[in-house]
């Protein structure tokens, strides 16, 4: 229950800007400012580092920049990019998300068993797969908020029941949409030229979450827990519902990132996900949101998602091996992680490291 006081707090904070970019720079007014402005110059600084990508790729090799290629970059960007933005929420609370993939990969199967199984209607079986995704993150929510378990244990689990039930409920066998009229426009059909229905749908997505963040109580909670979760608690909140709250909107995202990587191949892969979380969660890292939380937006995000989108495409476009690439990526989580907390300490040294 809140009380007087806390009601108080949440009007104030009406009027105020988020919680973390106050807290994160030691208090209000000028060190707010500082905040925001150092995220403005790191959204600034991962936008540069993409147009450099785009331009060294083309140079390497012409067919880069091509209208299709660009095109598939997007395209493939889309289910990453879906995958950060539900996540982002996650991590700016201080939380992390390891299901993502294999998650995913059970929404799809789920949304594969109600439409191409049973035979049930388009809108049925994709509500079947954003249920999914919803009761997934309501799971890790709860296990997080009420039991008390760490995030990176607690989504640990969840990654592996997913992927055993996700190879359980397909009988290890890919799952297709060939007779389903319609499904793969989901991802591919085109409603504005040139650019395929999942671009639209990642892009519009991460309208909506922007405003959540941004202008809506439940962005406003998610900033707090993320930069003082005790001291929201003490203030009257009850951080565990929205800890709640938040993990089941990521699920939602997950389980339309499920939709749209099936309707992309028309199939369900059970044994495909794995790997997903990571990159998503580099995308966000690389985007600006702190690991250790209370600070992070939904722009950088996309920023973020679109560079490993490009850093991805490129890599194969030059034929290097996947290995290979698997390596780089790897490479560019530790550096975002580093770059991350060496502005922390930065921040809370008064700028000395």
């Amino acid at each position: 229950m809140t009380t007087p006081r806390a009601e108080e707090d949440l009007a104030d904070a009406r009027t105020q800007s988020p919680p973390a970019e106050t807290v994160a720079a030691g208090g209000g007014g000028r060190g707010g400012r500082f905040a925001a402005l150092g995220q403005g110059l790191q959204q600034l600084l991962a936008f540069g580092t993409l147009i450099a990508l785009m331009i060294v790729f083309f140079i390497a090799s012409p067919k880069f920049l091509t209208l299709t290629n660009i095109s598939s970059i997007l395209l493939s960007t889309a289910v990453i990019g879906i995958l950060a933005v539900g996540t982002t929420f996650v991590i700016i609370t201080g939380g992390i998300d390891l299901s993502l993939g294999t998650a995913m990969t059970l929404c799809s199967v789920v949304v594969g068993l109600m439409l191409s199984n049973a035979g049930l209607p388009l809108p049925v079986g994709i509500l079947g797969g954003l249920a999914m995704g919803a009761l997934i993150g309501f799971i890790n929510g709860f296990n997080v908020a009420f039991l008390g378990l760490p995030p990176f244990i607690a989504t640990l689990s969840m990654m592996l029941v997913c992927q055993g039930l996700a190879l359980v409920l397909s009988g290890v066998k890919p799952i297709y949409f060939t007779g389903v009229e319609g499904f793969s426009k989901i991802a591919l059909g085109e409603i504005i030229p040139r650019i395929p229905n999942a671009v639209l749908i990642l892009f519009g997505l991460a309208l909506v979450a922007g405003v959540i963040l941004r202008k809506t109580i439940l962005g406003r909670m998610t900033y707090a827990i993320g930069s003082n979760e005790e001291a929201t608690r003490l203030s009257g909140i009850n951080t565990r519902r929205w800890v709640l709250a938040i993990y089941t909107l990521a699920g939602v995202a997950t389980g339309i990132a499920g939709i749209v990587l099936a309707a992309r191949l028309n199939s369900a892969q059970p044994q495909l996900g794995v790997g997903y979380e990571l990159q998503a969660i580099a995308a966000v890292i690389i985007g600006g949101t702190s690991l250790l939380g209370g600070r992070g937006s939904i722009l950088g995000t996309i920023i973020g998602a679109l560079i490993m989108s490009v850093l991805i495409n490129g890599l194969r476009i030059l034929a290097i091996q996947t290995e290979w690439q698997t390596v780089v990526v790897g490479l560019v989580v530790l550096v975002a992680v580093f770059a991350d907390n060496l502005r922390k300490r930065r921040a809370e040294g008064g700028g000395r490291l």
